[in-house]
């Protein structure tokens, strides 16, 4: 069990660099990933993007617990500003860049499916690392989760409904299916488990990566020769949509007057967002359109890579901040102590 444990803090800690080894790997050699979903035999049927998916959410279920929803009724204002900003600015960031780039239907649904998902699984993770208000993050992440059924087909709608035909209704089944029953189930193993749930978080970030990579490949892999022809335009949008998500959370946050920490929370929840999510709805919801299934994967490559270098950044400058407040406050507390 230690050595699982080492093992899963380690791929936790350099997820991102793992996650673009895979997907080199599954662009360069696709054979490595084409088994995924395929009918060979049990596993093969098994291990489909779906599944892989629900695997991802239930152990994030397994995480959450009814103190995490305390945020939401003890800072109402803070976590609906959040939930608004993740619905209302990464859709429109990429409704943007479809009409700025004049991508294709099929790259327009990819791209579109990422920006009316939920947050990611991954920001809560992120925002710790960048000194951010870690409570409003999680509780953004389960409010955005929880609204994903009702928003992100409604918004696919609004946005893409004179381009493709979009189902609301299969988009709603398909998210309840795969995000909110596995969460749900999560949650409730959590609250009656314990014990069981405290050893088994412990390697949660092993069978996490273990899930994406493995989602990252299979998509990379099945569309490795579209991706040949259209991965620069493609990964150029990705970067633009997460990287200016990014910007405009925090710029929401100063707006609103909200302190650094919440500002950091706000800017990686909206910037970061459950590409997993899109890939799976991409497949599910419109087969017909094979690469839109691509954008989601990319996303999950680069805003792992953005995500830790943002991350950084921020802590680095709440660091600099507390010193010079401390630098500040020094002769105050010297000529304090010289008078006692």
């Amino acid at each position: 069990m230690n050595a699982l444990k080492k093992v899963s803090k380690f791929v936790g800690r350099y997820m991102a660099f793992i996650v673009v080894a895979v997907a080199a790997l599954a662009f360069f050699v696709p054979q490595s990933f084409l088994w995924v979903g395929k009918d060979w035999n049990v596993v093969t049927r098994l291990v489909t993007v779906n599944n892989l998916l629900m695997v991802v959410m239930f152990g994030m279920g397994l995480t959450l617990k009814l103190d995490d929803f305390k945020v939401v009724f003890t800072r109402p204002k803070d976590v609906l500003a959040g939930c608004v900003a993740q619905f209302a600015v990464m859709p429109f960031l990429a409704f943007l860049l479809i009409k700025l780039f004049n991508l294709p239907p099929e790259l327009a649904v990819g791209v579109m499916l990422v920006g009316t998902c939920p947050g990611g699984t991954s920001s809560n993770v992120m925002t710790f690392l960048a000194k951010g208000d870690v409570a409003l993050s999680v509780g953004m992440t389960a409010c955005s989760t929880v609204l994903a059924p009702f928003m992100t087909p409604a918004l696919t709608y609004l946005y893409l409904r004179e381009t493709v035909s979009v189902d609301a209704m299969s988009m709603f089944v398909s998210i309840v299916q795969v995000v909110v029953v596995p969460i749900a189930l999560g949650f409730v193993v959590n609250k009656f488990f314990g014990k069981f749930t405290q050893a088994a978080v412990e390697v949660l970030p092993l069978v996490s990566v273990a899930a994406i990579v493995t989602i990252v490949g299979a998509v990379v892999s099945g569309n490795q020769a579209k991706l040949f022809a259209n991965g620069l335009l493609i990964l150029a949008v990705v970067m633009l949509h997460n990287v200016l998500g990014y910007a405009c959370g925090y710029g929401v946050g100063k707006l609103l007057g909200m302190s650094d920490p919440k500002c950091n929370a706000l800017s990686i929840e909206v910037g970061m967002q459950n590409s997993g999510l899109a890939t799976s709805l991409a497949g599910t919801v419109f087969p017909d359109l094979a690469l839109a299934t691509v954008p989601g994967a990319l996303f999950s490559v680069w805003h792992n890579i953005s995500g830790s270098i943002v991350a950084n950044l921020m802590a680095a400058a709440a660091e600099k901040k507390a010193q010079k407040a401390q630098q500040a406050a020094a002769p105050a507390q010297e000529a304090a102590a010289a008078t006692a």
